[in-house]
C-alpha cells in the first residue's frame, strides 16, 4: 500500500507524525470520490456524462432558459441515479477521521454522499443536487 501513494518508509512515518500533531484536517474531493459509488463523473473518457450529453445543452442559464423541461428533466434523472447511491470506502473514512480531530470537507461533488456517511461540515463547490436554486 506504501508504494501505491508514492511514499517511502520514511515518507508515510512523517505522514503519520504530521496527522497525529495537526489540530484539524481539511478533506478536498471531487468526482473520484464518488465514482466508485456508480456516481457518473463528467469527464471520464467513454462513461462520463459528457461523453452523452453537451454540456451547453444542459448545465448553463441559457439551457433552462431554452428548454427548461429538458433541463429540469435531466437533473432529476440525475437526482434519481444519485438517491440509488451509497457511500463507498472513501466517504466513510473521511466521516470515522472525526472521531480524531475536527475535520472540514469541501467537495465538488454534488452527490451529498459525504453528509450520507457521517460527515458534518461540508462545503459544496457547486451545490447539491437536492438542493436546487
Amino acid at each position: 500500500m506504501v508504494g501505491e501513494f508514492g511514499l517511502t518508509e520514511s515518507g508515510v512515518a512523517a505522514l503519520i507524525e504530521k496527522l497525529r500533531s495537526a489540530k484539524n484536517t481539511v478533506f478536498l474531493t471531487g468526482a473520484g470520490a464518488s465514482a466508485e459509488s456508480g456516481v457518473a463523473t463528467f469527464r471520464d473518457a467513454l462513461v462520463g456524462l459528457w461523453e452523452r450529453f453537451d454540456p451547453e445543452d444542459l448545465a448553463t442559464a441559457s439551457a433552462f432558459q431554452k428548454r427548461p423541461a429538458l433541463v429540469w428533466g435531466w437533473y432529476e434523472w440525475r437526482r434519481a441515479r444519485v438517491i440509488g447511491s451509497k457511500p463507498n470506502e472513501g466517504h466513510l473514512a473521511i466521516a470515522r477521521w472525526t472521531q480524531f480531530m475536527p475535520v472540514s470537507v469541501i467537495t465538488q461533488n454534488v452527490d451529498d454522499l459525504h453528509e450520507r456517511a457521517g460527515s458534518g461540515e461540508v462545503i459544496h463547490l457547486h451545490g447539491s443536487l437536492f438542493s436546487p436554486r
